[in-house]
């Protein structure tokens, strides 16, 4: 039983059962698992899913124009079967659409020189969100 729990480390004793079974070795399931209980062979348990600690603070509603805006994006594809993608960029007070970029692959690097443009334009926000997550707050030069 060591050598197989050994050899199959993530076999359990009812896999260990069977494969004692095909190499002529027989014995009853139930003394099988307490045999196996008490040499520790058992196979540890997975971990869940990660879940968020504590509480979020809650995302306080803009009082003004350029203090947060909201990045995203948005795919579809063409007739013939090419996906593209839209960043949109959207000043949360006045619900205005600041940008909308276009094309089939957008870089980090466009990303960054399309908002570098658009801050030349309206001036700095405050903070930058992306899917409700705080990108960036205090948006440093």
């Amino acid at each position: 039983m060591k050598a197989v729990a050994a050899e199959r480390r993530r076999f359990g004793y009812r896999r260990i059962h069977v494969m004692l079974d095909r190499q002529g070795i027989v014995m009853n399931l139930k003394k099988l698992r307490r045999l196996h209980r008490e040499e520790k062979l058992q196979v540890r348990r997975r971990g869940g899913r990660k879940r968020a600690l504590g509480t979020r603070r809650p995302m306080l509603v803009p009082d003004a124009p350029n203090q947060r805006w909201s990045l995203d994006f948005v795919s579809d594809a063409l007739t013939d079967g090419r996906r593209f993608r839209v960043l949109a960029v959207v000043d949360d007070y006045s619900r205005e659409c600041l940008a909308l970029v276009a094309d089939t692959s957008l870089s980090g690097l466009r990303v960054v020189r399309e908002l570098d443009a658009l801050i030349t334009l309206r001036g700095r926000p405050a903070m930058v969100v992306s899917n409700n997550v705080l990108c960036w707050e205090d948006f440093a030069a």
